[in-house]
């Protein structure tokens, strides 16, 4: 019997790198279809979910051929933000497949291919069992999508804001370079800020303590790791 969660309502943060799996770029068939299964298992479980998808994989390259041909900051955000809707579209596709009721609001109108953000909409969706996914990051460029997920989980009341990453928590340095790289079970929000964590970007960290919302940072790689986070239970880091 499933364990109950201890979250009511939640927003999961994934980076586009997170859906490529093995790959260069892109989007893995496998890998985004096992992190559809595991949003499907949490949502059968009776909790609220809205997500937010960087666009990492489709726009690192992007990124740099803008800088390279002059490409002023601002359109090179934009861009950025664009590619978040390519992610949220395939990321519906796949959870409605497995027979969840998504729908991808963008903080840049496109009405053609998702609704526009409206905060009041977006809790009713959630009201009625609806996956959402905010896409378009905040429409505003010179702000991440970490700022997006933060302002989101904020603005629906979410219990958590749950970031799932390459590695299992929060280190004082890269575990994959460093073997003796110390992982932390807990740290405050001004611990965060003050030692300069690679976790969120700061605006991110100041908004999520200025609304006392809890960031609980785990990997997205584990099989299993998002329900049992939820459940209050598994292997993350807790920053609150």
């Amino acid at each position: 019997m499933p364990r109950k969660p201890k979250y009511r309502r939640v927003l999961l943060k994934l980076s586009g790198e997170g859906l490529m799996g093995e790959r260069d770029f892109g989007l893995d068939p496998d890998t985004v279809n096992r992190i559809c299964g595991e949003v499907q298992r949490v949502h059968k479980n009776g909790v609220q979910i809205c997500l937010v998808i960087g666009a990492g994989n489709i726009f690192r390259g992007v990124s740099a051929a803008a800088a390279e041909a002059g490409i002023e900051r601002t359109s090179a955000d934009y861009m950025g933000m664009l590619a978040t809707v390519i992610n949220a579209l395939a990321v519906q596709s796949v959870l409605e497949s497995k027979g969840l009721h998504t729908r991808v609001l963008s903080a840049i109108p496109m009405q053609t291919v998702c609704e526009p953000y409206i905060r009041r909409r977006a809790v009713r969706h959630m009201e009625k069992g609806r996956v959402v996914i905010f896409a378009g990051g905040t429409g505003n460029p010179f702000f991440t999508t970490d700022t997006a997920a933060a302002l989101r989980a904020v603005e629906m009341g979410c219990d958590a804001l749950l970031k799932g990453t390459q590695v299992d928590g929060v280190y004082d340095a890269d575990p994959k370079t460093k073997k003796e790289a110390k992982r932390f079970k807990r740290l405050s929000y001004q611990e965060v800020l003050a030692h300069n964590l690679q976790v969120m970007d700061t605006s991110a960290i100041a908004l999520a303590r200025e609304n006392k919302v809890p960031i609980l940072v785990f990997s997205i790689h584990n099989p299993g790791e998002f329900a049992d986070v939820v459940a209050g239970r598994g292997t993350a880091t807790i920053i609150s």
